[in-house]
């Protein structure tokens, strides 16, 4: 998975939101869009990059975007495949 089309995607989303007036919406919509529309290893390798070393690629989140997924990374987090 390409990680700087990942925060690309991300950072776009964010902008999208960011523009709406009341904040909180605005952080929950990101979020929201994510967890509804990304597949859970997106989801997985987005929140990974944010543990292990989101300064080393050529693009970072934008503050806006980083705020949301960390405020709402339990939601964004993927349920584990049970095993079968």
């Amino acid at each position: 998975m390409d990680t700087r089309n990942l925060i690309d995607m991300a950072n776009r989303i964010g902008d999208f939101f960011e523009s709406m007036p009341d904040h909180e919406e605005a952080l929950t919509g990101v979020a929201e869009h994510i967890r509804r529309f990304w597949e859970p290893r997106m989801r997985r390798a987005l929140l990974a990059t944010l543990d292990e070393a989101p300064d080393t690629y050529d693009i970072a989140l934008t503050n806006f975007t980083r705020e949301a997924i960390v405020r709402y990374r339990e939601k964004l987090t993927p349920a584990q495949a049970s095993a079968a």
